[in-house]
């Protein structure tokens, strides 16, 4: 059992408070059994709302799923203490806004789509219902492992790159504001 922790970095012009809402937000996943690796082809959302028992009452996740190679019950849960938003003072950092507890099933690719919301930094207004999706940005998810000391990001060769997936650029045309240049990457954490 393990956690990932999926980080976000872009850059924020005259927007802040980058974050998803609500508890029927869907996180787009690719998911990888941790028993055999097999890799989902395709996109699977998990949300917070969603409350699946586990087998033999060992509790609940917002996914159980049975591997199709090996037959294996894995599951994944958001951890919805670890939901934060990006603000504007993270503007071209990595921040953490979701980890998710892991148990035989691991996101290895993320994709970003509607359901977000961000303010104006001034006006204070509310945009909702921004999706990541639309136009095109190339984004790079990455596994990065924790250690007993902290995060670890590996530098060059160490790096391993997942896969690029597209997400947006948003105009906020009220404010005149653009969310431009966002990066996910994904932490494993031991």
């Amino acid at each position: 059992m393990g956690k990932i922790a999926l980080q976000l970095k872009a850059t924020l012009e005259n927007v802040t408070h980058l974050r998803p809402v609500g508890e029927d937000f869907r996180w787009y996943l690719k998911m990888k059994c941790g028993n055999c690796g097999e890799i989902s082809d395709k996109w699977q959302y998990i949300r917070l709302m969603d409350n699946v028992a586990l087998k033999g009452g060992r509790g609940s996740a917002s996914m159980v799923q049975k591997c199709k190679l090996c037959a294996r019950e894995n599951s994944i849960e958001i951890l919805s203490s670890t939901i934060k938003s990006y603000n504007a003072e993270d503007n071209e950092k990595f921040k953490t806004i979701v980890e998710f507890e892991c148990r035989g099933l691991e996101p290895v690719d993320f994709q970003p789509q509607a359901g977000f919301a961000a303010e104006g930094v001034e006006s204070g207004t509310v945009f909702s219902d921004i999706n990541l999706q639309e136009k095109a940005v190339v984004l790079k998810c990455c596994l990065v492992f924790h250690t007993q000391e902290g995060w670890d990001v590996p530098d060059g060769e160490n790096v391993c790159w997942i896969s690029c997936v597209q997400a947006g650029v948003i105009g906020l045309l009220a404010v005149n504001s653009m969310l431009m240049n966002q990066q996910y990457i994904l932490n494993k954490v031991f």
